[in-house]
């Protein structure tokens, strides 16, 4: 028989809670946003790849990361397209596009169309999202 924590889509709010840091619940089962600048990879530059803290997926490559100015970290696109999944966002006034980690649907951040990539895209990600390479056992 197979553990249901081995699957994240199948946890429960009280697994999730014990699962997550308090601000890693908060920003991705609730939706929030850290204060900008005040999260631990907004201006981290070590190689690497960033996972989802939630279940471990990966969603971006350091490669990708730029300095934005946004005080979050900022990426030109995911590792895969199939990575991450958008959602129209028309919370507190504002007209935007959600990000969230296709495998286990957690809040990641938003994308905007002012990037530097060849795309244009900025993946504006909350730190407590994100699991660097180098941060994981």
């Amino acid at each position: 028989m197979t553990d249901p924590n081995d699957n994240p889509t199948n946890l429960t709010e009280a697994q999730w809670r014990e699962r997550l840091s308090a601000d890693q619940f908060r920003v991705l089962r609730e939706g929030g946003t850290e204060r900008a600048f005040s999260g631990a990879y907004w201006d981290r530059k070590t190689p690497g790849r960033y996972r989802c803290a939630g279940c471990g997926a990966t969603l971006f490559d350091a490669a990708a990361k730029f300095d934005s100015g946004s005080g979050w970290p900022s990426f030109t696109g995911p590792t895969e397209p199939t990575a991450v999944v958008n959602h129209g966002d028309d919370s507190h006034g504002m007209v935007r596009t959600e990000v969230r980690c296709a495998a286990c649907n957690g809040h990641l951040g938003h994308v905007f169309p002012d990037g530097p990539g060849p795309d244009g895209r900025r993946y504006c990600i909350n730190s407590a999202a994100l699991a660097h390479d180098s941060d994981v056992d």
